[in-house]
């Protein structure tokens, strides 16, 4: 885990949510955990969702029809950008440079080696610009600036090719000079069926330093720095987008406005390689739809209350593969430095804050090298599907909750390392089984949890070689006893699957429910 980031009031974390398409506000209860230091803070929230998200941003669909009679069209070339349609008002060119300063529909075709196009319209003004096969390089800055107007819209046509490439210096290094080969003071939608292609050699790829709208699009971004940045939101609504970045891959950060600094992925696709946090925001990341495939991160999902309502997200980090927490990553970190061990009552080394993993629907897969699923303060999962391959280093643990993990449904596979086991905590309504093997468990071999008629209630297939297992599912009958195997045969390669026992190994039996936690190298559970 990482160090504490300033942590948002309870009322900011409400207020995020309700600005983020909730009807129903937050509600909050305190507790406090009785084992080991820790103190236990619940807060009861909503997900974010898209069901308002034309009430609570500045995205509207309307804005995505419009008069084709009414565009302005505008041919790039070198020393030669014209306005082609009849209609040039708002539009100013300067050798290479070509501004426009009034609301209203740009389509532009053609290309610029060395140019730049500015929108600099009335704080009021809808901009509409709709990108043709248009090819923008700068050698001095960004390609794309958005100075002023109450939002841009970059429209990609259906079957054209777009591509944004930056300088690798900028000269203007002021604080609020552009730093990104599309870059926008104003909120920015990105909408269309085309594609774009986002070069960022200098820094970043897309910021919106106000609201971005993913819409549509199939979009690439490569980026020296951060790939995509939307400070008060970033929603991903549809689309497919491919993020290369040196930093992090897609993130919102106001860290300073209350109910600000909150991402929402409700559809598309998003695939990220990360040199840092892969999906980030500072105050609520929820993800209820699409797909969501974090392929390279130090940690996956980060953000100071993580939800997850529906979607498929598959996550794979060097560090913790979903970290409810705040602060920036160091590679550095590790489970036992930072982190300590929850208990099936509250905490353990670490005080848990307001910190929350929330899991009701979709699946989760984690292949971390940290922590794999860590919540600095309390986490609940009570539907979907959870599957950890978690570390083999008995430093992290495949769950590291400071405060309590409630189990109330869904189905939960947790594997790596004994050494910091955590298992549901005491407020769990489901039951579950703990394995802890007398010795390591290869990968890619079957683990089957057996009922006392015979029947193999799951089977279970990891990554990596391990050394526990925290199963817990609706056909775990809480009291009852299982006989655990190993090899056999699976249905699948990995994950939670079904399966054989047949010519499988008999390990030894758990009884469902009975828990032990966190007791170093080959303690807990049901061991063999």
């Amino acid at each position: 885990m990482r160090s504490f980031r300033t942590s948002l009031s309870v009322a900011a974390v409400a207020l995020a949510i309700s600005l983020a398409g909730c009807s129903t506000a937050a509600t909050n209860s305190t507790s406090t955990g009785t084992t080991g230091t820790s103190t236990t803070t619940t807060t009861t929230q909503q997900a974010v969702t898209a069901a308002t998200i034309e009430e609570d941003t500045h995205y509207d669909s309307d804005d995505l029809t419009w008069d084709t009679a009414a565009e302005v069209a505008i041919s790039l070339s070198d020393g030669g950008s014209k306005v082609t349609s009849s209609s040039s008002t708002g539009v100013a060119v300067d050798g290479n440079t070509v501004t426009i300063s009034a609301a209203g529909t740009y389509r532009l075709s053609g290309s610029l080696s060395d140019g730049q196009i500015v929108v600099a319209a009335g704080e009021s003004d809808t901009v509409r610009i709709i990108l043709d096969g248009v090819d923008l390089g700068n050698s001095s800055g960004s390609p794309f600036v958005v100075q002023s107007a109450d939002e841009a819209i970059v429209y990609l046509e259906d079957g054209s090719t777009n591509t944004l490439t930056d300088a690798t210096t900028y000269a203007d290094q002021g604080e609020d000079a552009p730093n990104a080969a599309l870059y926008s003071m104003a909120d920015l939608t990105i909408a269309g069926t085309g594609s774009l292609t986002v070069n960022g050699k200098s820094n970043d790829g897309i910021v919106s330093k106000d609201g971005l709208v993913l819409a549509a699009g199939k979009v690439t971004v490569d980026a020296v720095d951060d790939g995509i940045r939307g400070k008060d939101y970033t929603v991903l609504l549809d689309g497919a987008y491919q993020v290369t970045a040196g930093g992090d891959g897609v993130k919102a950060d106001n860290d300073t406005d209350e109910g600000r600094g909150w991402l929402l992925v409700s559809g598309g696709s998003l695939t990220v390689n990360a040199g840092d946090d892969g999906v980030k925001a500072f105050n609520t990341l929820t993800v209820s739809g699409g797909t969501v495939t974090v392929a390279e991160s130090e940690e996956g999902l980060e953000a100071q209350h993580i939800a997850i309502t529906g979607g498929d997200v598959a996550v794979t980090a060097h560090d913790d593969g979903v970290n409810a927490s705040g602060g920036s990553s160091t590679s550095g970190d590790t489970g036992a430095a930072a982190g300590g061990m929850g208990g099936p009552g509250g905490g353990g080394e670490m005080a848990a804050g307001d910190y929350t993993v929330d899991i009701s629907g979709g699946t989760l897969t984690i292949n971390s090298e940290g922590d794999g699923l860590d919540s600095n303060g309390n986490a609940t999962i009570s539907g979907g599907t959870v599957v950890v391959n978690g570390p083999t280093n008995d430093g992290n643990g495949a769950l590291d909750v400071n405060g309590e993990l409630t189990v109330t449904g869904g189905t939960v596979a947790a594997a790596g390392s004994a050494g910091m086991a955590v298992t549901p905590g005491t407020s769990s309504t489901q039951s579950g089984v703990q394995l802890t093997f007398n010795s390591s468990v290869s990968a890619g071999t079957p683990v089957h949890i057996v009922d006392s008629s015979g029947a193999v209630v799951a089977t279970f297939v990891t990554t990596k070689t391990i050394a526990s297992l925290v199963f817990s599912s609706s056909a775990v009958t809480d009291g009852e006893i299982y006989t655990v195997y190993t090899g056999g045969s699976a249905d699948a390669k990995a994950g939670v699957t079904t399966g054989s026992i047949e010519g499988a190994e008999e390990q030894g039996t758990v009884t469902a429910g009975q828990y032990t936690q966190a007791q170093g190298p080959g303690g807990g559970g049901g061991r063999w």
